[in-house]
């Protein structure tokens, strides 16, 4: 039975079905749901689709552009998706990658009626209680939620952010439809792929439920300001907890600059330099020192305070960095800017998932190829994207696997970058990575740090010691009792045992339509019973059921195209 069968049955999953197939199918995406065997439903899908001048308008342009353009057609749920693969240069080529971070994600506004019950269903008491002023206008509005600005009892001006009703109902439909299609894709992808479209799915599904919670946000607004409570160059808005819950989030209204407005930035008087190299460092130091850092740092996000500060928003998604990732991430940069392949290696080979053994001497000398295209080029001439995307697609095709917020770090860097540029056509990131990776580099050499790594080895080879007697116990206990199994799995033959199906199936409704019409013969020949139009009635009913099977396996075969 297909997954998609799993699905809730109600009518609105089923519809919304429908709809997600017919707008893959008007957007060319049509023999991709052929290969996952969806005969029947693309079928339905392409009968949903008018051949208008729209449709063959869209047949003539590239592949990635449809893409973009159908995830924008099915709403919110899609747009997130796009916009996670757009950070995933390890699954998408790059031509996607460039227009998947074209996804508009600005819809028409709720109405305001419908916010303010959501704001009384929220906070238990009705909008003109709660504030002294609400703009009945709001001030940003995307797919998820929107902005409104306000002001407290006291006079405080507030954003207060407003989850849009009904939304987590029609993310989960769409998950339930995801999750189906993904177990058919899971079953004709490639076993040597890196990653597994049911992973892709289920990471999916952890971020956009955790951008659905706004208090999550609200935690992470409150981890940076503590990170960069000390700092005279950044800062992020205050949070207030009183008006906030998993579906509102009430803080500090920002009145600034947005960063790309570079024209209002030299008018205000900033130093448009000072300010790429500012941004770029808060950046570093999130990644390199906090371990926390804006998963999203597109210039809507970035605003430039009266005094130059920078204020980071919108903090609905970020990356995580631990020790062992930073560290990682250090080394690499580093051997990068020595042109160390060993010290590379070493570090691609240490933390990664292996599907096959890998050509390390191939993978040397594909490294050195890749350094000295780089070597001596200026820095103000080497496309950050282009390295990034090089080196990713260089560890693809050594099958190496780095975590994804590895990923989500280097489309922020190539977003930060390009900010850079903007403010300042002379910045270069590279120069701005070196002194701070230097740093954390002597760090981590230094006496203190190499003793507690030296403890977390022991303590970790200690844990082994400890727990190995007992794990062989268990092994040797399951070889006596004949409980030792080893299961194997079979890939790539689920096409052929559906085609199998099909065809068992219709050689046996061709037996049944023969015996019937064999049957009532033989009931014609007999000439009792009741009768009618002076025939036995018994085999004339025989009859007109084999007609009627008869009909149905052949608009079955040639509605499948495969006579």
């Amino acid at each position: 039975m297909l997954p998609l069968l799993h699905l809730n049955r109600n009518l609105r999953s089923l519809n919304r079905y429908r709809e997600v197939l017919a707008v893959l199918v008007s957007h060319g995406f049509g023999h991709v749901l052929d290969e996952l065997n969806l005969d029947y439903y693309i079928e339905l899908g392409r009968r949903l689709v008018k051949r208008d001048n729209r449709k063959r308008e869209l047949e003539k342009l590239p592949p990635q552009v449809r893409l973009r353009m159908a995830l924008e057609e099915l709403g919110p749920t899609f747009i997130k998706l796009g916009q996670i693969l757009s950070a995933r240069p390890d699954i998408l080529p790059a031509s996607y990658i460039t227009e998947l971070n074209r996804l508009q994600n600005d819809v028409r506004p709720v109405e305001l009626s419908a916010i303010k019950s959501q704001l009384y269903h929220e906070l238990g008491a009705p909008v003109t209680e709660l504030f002294s002023k609400f703009s009945p206008q709001p001030v940003a509005a995307a797919s998820i939620a929107q902005v409104h600005q306000a002001k407290l009892a006291d006079g405080t001006t507030v954003a207060v952010k407003v989850r849009r009703p009904g939304i987590e109902r029609i993310i989960e439909t769409d998950l339930d439809i995801l999750d189906s299609l993904t177990s058919l894709l899971e079953n004709h992808a490639d076993p040597e792929e890196l990653f597994s479209p049911r992973e892709v799915i289920r990471e999916f599904r952890r971020t956009i439920y955790r951008e659905l919670d706004f208090t999550k946000e609200g935690h992470a607004l409150g981890r940076f300001r503590d990170n960069f409570c000390d700092s005279t160059t950044v800062t992020v808005p205050r949070v207030h907890w009183e008006l906030t819950t998993d579906a509102i989030l009430t803080m500090e209204y920002i009145d600034g600059i947005k960063i790309s407005n570079t024209d209002q930035l030299r008018a205000a008087g900033h130093n448009l330099k000072q300010l790429a190299n500012n941004g770029a460092q808060a950046f570093l130091d999130q990644v390199l020192v906090f371990g926390l850092f804006h998963a999203d740092p597109h210039p809507g996000n970035i605003f430039v305070l009266p005094d130059s500060t920078l204020c980071f928003i919108d903090l609905g998604m970020v990356g995580h960095v631990d020790d062992d990732l930073r560290q990682q991430l250090t080394s690499l940069l580093l051997g990068i800017f020595k042109r160390d392949t060993d010290l590379l290696v070493s570090v691609m080979l240490a933390e990664r998932d292996r599907s096959k053994e890998i050509n390390t001497t191939r993978l040397k000398r594909e490294l050195s190829e890749f350094i000295d295209d780089y070597y001596k080029v200026p820095l103000e001439h080497i496309d950050f994207f282009k390295l990034i995307t090089e080196f990713i697609d260089l560890m693809r095709r050594h099958h190496i696997k780095f975590p994804s917020d590895l990923m989500l770090f280097s489309k922020a860097m190539v977003t930060i970058e390009g900010i850079g540029r903007q403010l300042d056509p002379g910045f270069n990131l590279i120069e701005q990575i070196k002194p701070t990776a230097m740093e954390l580099m002597q760090h981590r050499l230094s006496a203190g740090s190499i003793g507690k790594e030296t403890t977390q080895i022991f303590r970790s080879y200690f844990d082994v010691i400890k727990s190995l007697p007992q794990e062989l116990k268990e092994l040797l206990l399951r070889f006596n009792s004949n409980n030792f199994k080893i299961d194997l799995e079979h890939r790539g033959l689920e096409k052929l045992i559906t085609d199998l199906d099909k065809a068992s199936n219709r050689l046996s409704f061709s037996f049944i339509i023969g015996s019937l019409i064999i049957g009532s013969s033989l009931i014609i020949q007999t000439d009792s019973g009741p009768r009618l139009f002076g025939l036995p009635a018994l085999g004339l009913f025989g009859y007109a059921f084999a007609a009627a099977l008869g009909l149905w396996l052949a608009l079955g075969i040639l509605r499948s195209g495969r006579l």
